[in-house]
């Protein structure tokens, strides 16, 4: 039985992603030209991987002429959100807190990152208050006016 395709990007999917995330639409021929010198990656070996990413669902394609212009379908957002949530499924239990206190644990974090994560969970905070106000039922005016009067 073949191994089940992954959802996941390997490394070299995502350095193909982070090209067409920042150029969009582009051909075979472009992408290898923006690979990285650092990194580079022959023209067959691009091609074989978009064709993955597009089995994937990350990217699609249509034809212009003779060559294929490969277009990201997934937003860069989405697939780093979907990313974490893999991560936080696999090594965390789906706990948000475990993760958090795995990255508050890395003595390399500076103050201006812990500062960040402070504001970042304020506003949770608030955005939750928000909305648990918003899902609280309450009965209209008129229904209350009406029920003082009565004996029970």
């Amino acid at each position: 039985m073949p191994p089940r395709p992954s959802s996941t990007l390997t490394e070299a999917e995502l350095r193909l992603m982070k090209i067409l995330w920042r150029r969009g639409e582009s051909c075979v021929a472009d992408l290898v030209g923006a690979m990285p010198a650092s990194e580079p990656l022959a023209y067959n070996s691009v091609l074989t991987t978009i064709r993955i990413l597009e089995q994937k669902g990350y990217v699609e394609h249509r034809q212009e002429g003779r060559a294929f212009l490969y277009t990201p379908i997934v937003v860069e957002h989405e697939a780093s959100r979907s990313e974490v949530r893999r991560i936080l499924g696999r090594f965390f239990g789906n706990s948000r807190e475990r993760l958090l206190l795995s990255l508050l644990g890395d003595d390399d974090i500076s103050a201006d990152e812990l500062e960040r994560l402070k504001q970042a969970i304020a506003a949770a905070e608030a955005e939750s208050a928000r909305a648990t106000r918003r899902d609280v039922p309450r009965l209209p005016a008129s229904s209350n006016a009406s029920t003082r009067g009565r004996r029970a």
